[in-house]
């Protein structure tokens, strides 16, 4: 039976990696797929990951009805055996039913890749659409790490290197962008939480020492002096 699948992860796990992974197998096996995508780094109508693969598209843009773009390619004699969703976040809800239909009306799989929270940890809502609608959500195991080697769970914008909690929910950016620049970095829930960006526990690595360098004996009640 054809499904609606979700796979979902945190930014830099490899979601977009895994799509094209999934392409490049069926269709050397003569399958055909139809490739929808949303904002992608490389540009309008791009499927690309970051370790520098790409393909075209269809943009799946404000207002677009992927249902309906299937059935007039099928109906023009075109040909669609999959279809692969990438960026699925930047979805409409209503986008993400069309994309149930036609699991349901057409029998294609659809295969949707996305992130599941925003920098603020709160729900995208084409995420929560999909949650809801998907006959299987799979996270992927490829884990991305916070900074201080925990795995990555939440995604944080960073401005200059330090963590923003508020503007837009959807900022294209990435999570190689230099540092005075709108970026992204992914973090452990703890150092999200306490907004520790890498560039933030860099600066409280290089921040003075907050114990005396040297405390008389007679202050500590008989204990012993500490030094620096």
């Amino acid at each position: 039976m054809p499904e609606l699948v979700f796979f979902s992860g945190t930014m830099d796990c490899g979601k977009s990696t895994l799509a094209l992974q999934i392409e490049h197998n069926r269709s050397a096996r003569g399958l055909q797929g139809m490739i929808f995508t949303r904002d992608d780094r490389a540009g309008e109508g791009k499927l690309s990951s970051r370790l520098g693969l790409v393909t075209d598209a269809v943009e799946a843009a404000d207002g677009f009805d992927p249902y309906a773009h299937l059935v007039a390619h099928l109906s023009k004699g075109g040909r669609a055996d999959y279809v692969i969703v990438d960026e699925a976040q930047f979805l409409a809800p209503e986008q993400i039913d069309q994309l149930a239909r036609v699991v349901d009306d057409l029998e294609l799989d659809v295969f949707a890749f996305g992130i599941t929270t925003d920098f603020r940890s709160k729900l995208f809502p084409g995420s929560q659409r999909l949650v809801e609608l998907a006959d299987r959500v799979e996270v992927l195991q490829v884990e991305a790490l916070c900074w201080c080697g925990a795995r990555a769970t939440h995604n944080a914008r960073t401005v200059g290197g330090e963590m923003v909690v508020e503007g837009a929910q959807v900022v294209v950016g990435d999570v190689n962008q230099s540092p005075d620049e709108i970026g992204y970095e992914v973090l452990c829930r703890r150092h999200h939480r306490r907004r520790m960006t890498a560039a933030a526990a860099r600066a409280g690595v290089l921040s003075p020492d907050v114990l005396p360098v040297e405390l008389d004996p007679s202050e500590l009640s008989g204990r012993p002096t500490v030094r620096s």
